[in-house]
């Protein structure tokens, strides 16, 4: 994705500008993500994936304060206890993976959301909700790459550099979903001010 390397940078920095003056725990977990760049968020959802042990998408207070811990979170205890309980509006014990997930996201807007969705179902060609190499074969064409053209890589291994940029930093299995697909484009979504920008960026670097 060309052009979101100089956002990154910007975001990163802005979002520590703002973390020094921001007293709102949700909103200083998502500047600390932010502050990573575009796969902060993204990341610290993989984060909290592996330590979902017994697969029931959700997360007790324990793996919660370990996750955030592992992600390298700068966070007092306490702020993470609270933090939990925003989080945990049933009163559970408990919270929702994905439903964190949506909560940390900086807002986007309708028009914003339609077209990340659009670049999805275009790269899934299968349609089974989930980006393979197989899916970009007929999408993305790898023989543009310079590292295919000098001949360092193959075709499959361009596919793979490419998943792996939407793929977690800690845990790359060669797909990609929708879940970490919206993860990742919320995170360049946050270093881009105006609507138009970002859909023109988007149509364009996927000729949708």
């Amino acid at each position: 994705m060309a052009g979101t390397s100089r956002h990154d940078r910007e975001m990163a920095t802005n979002a520590k500008r703002q973390l020094a003056e921001c007293a709102d725990p949700v909103e200083r977990l998502r500047l600390q993500c932010l502050a990573r760049g575009s796969s902060g968020i993204k990341g610290l959802g993989r984060t909290f994936k592996i330590m979902d042990d017994d697969n029931n998408r959700s997360l007790d207070m324990k793996e919660f304060l370990k996750g955030l811990n592992d992600y390298g979170i700068l966070i007092e205890k306490q702020e993470a206890m609270d933090l939990f309980r925003v989080f945990d509006r049933d009163g559970s014990g408990t919270i929702d993976f994905d439903e964190f997930l949506i909560t940390l996201r900086p807002q986007m807007s309708q028009a914003r959301k339609e077209v990340i969705m659009q670049a999805f179902r275009k790269l899934d060609k299968t349609g089974d909700g989930v980006i393979t190499i197989e899916d970009l074969k007929g999408v993305y064409n790898a023989k543009n790459h310079p590292k295919y053209q000098n001949g360092e890589w193959t075709e499959d291994q361009v596919f793979r550099k490419f998943l792996d940029s939407f793929d977690s930093p800690y845990d790359k299995d060669g797909k990609v979903t929708k879940e970490e697909f919206v993860n990742y484009y919320c995170g360049v979504s946050a270093s881009i001010d105006r609507d138009v920008y970002f859909i023109l960026m988007m149509k364009n670097a996927w000729k949708l």
